[in-house]
């Protein structure tokens, strides 16, 4: 699973926000001070960015927790034809740059399936996003359902991480994997799911629940 050192910044940020911080010291320290300020304000946005907050999962049984922070954008009803294969609940959640991008999982149990498919960087917002973009989808079944989350590239995000393989066993909230730089993460349950969302609710991920399996 994802690596976690204790402190609210996500371990992939480091080889982005070291670089940064040391040409910001050099520059400032040898009198660059405007180009300093502003690779200062960069270095800021990146830990901003790569924050990494711990969060309390709430208890209960058949709980679905959100697998990411923002603004859902999408609840609706349809047929999932490459993993699951049957009529299925979708919520899509839109990821600004200024949400965390750390990625948890949803319910626990056992990943079933990683697949990782190239696409295109439509901006995540709209519908083909969750067609065309490119993704990576994870399986995850808990005996008695199984629930599909995919990571979504958007229009600037370039780079998806996930640490999960088939055959992890994870805990709900459970960090996975994260998603540079603004995307989506779409989530399918069992059609019979009762849906604790509606669009336009903004969410935490891990902390709030979603849906509740049947």
């Amino acid at each position: 699973m994802m690596k976690n050192y204790g402190i609210p910044v996500a371990a992939e940020g480091w080889p982005f926000i070291v670089p940064l911080a040391v040409v910001t010291a050099l520059l400032l320290f040898f009198g660059w001070k405007n180009t300093g300020y502003a690779t200062l304000a960069l270095t800021l946005f990146v830990l901003f960015f790569f924050r990494d907050p711990e969060r309390t999962v709430p208890e209960g049984k058949s709980l679905v927790v959100s697998p990411a922070d923002g603004r859902v954008i999408v609840v609706k009803d349809i047929y999932e034809p490459d993993y699951l294969k049957q009529d299925v609940k979708q919520i899509s959640i839109f990821l600004s740059v200024f949400n965390v991008h750390v990625n948890r999982a949803p319910i626990g149990g056992t990943v079933e399936t990683v697949r990782y498919n190239p696409g295109k960087f439509h901006v995540a917002s709209v519908d083909k996003a969750s067609l065309d973009n490119e993704q990576t989808g994870m399986v995850i079944s808990d005996g008695a359902n199984k629930v599909l989350v995919k990571q979504i590239a958007g229009l600037i995000a370039r780079r998806i991480v996930c640490y999960a393989k088939p055959g992890d066993l994870v805990k709900p909230g459970e960090r996975y994997g994260l998603i540079r730089f603004g995307s989506r993460v779409d989530i399918f349950l069992p059609k019979n799911s009762e849906i604790m969302v509606k669009v336009g609710d903004r969410i935490k991920g891990s902390r709030d629940v979603i849906g509740v399996l049947k």
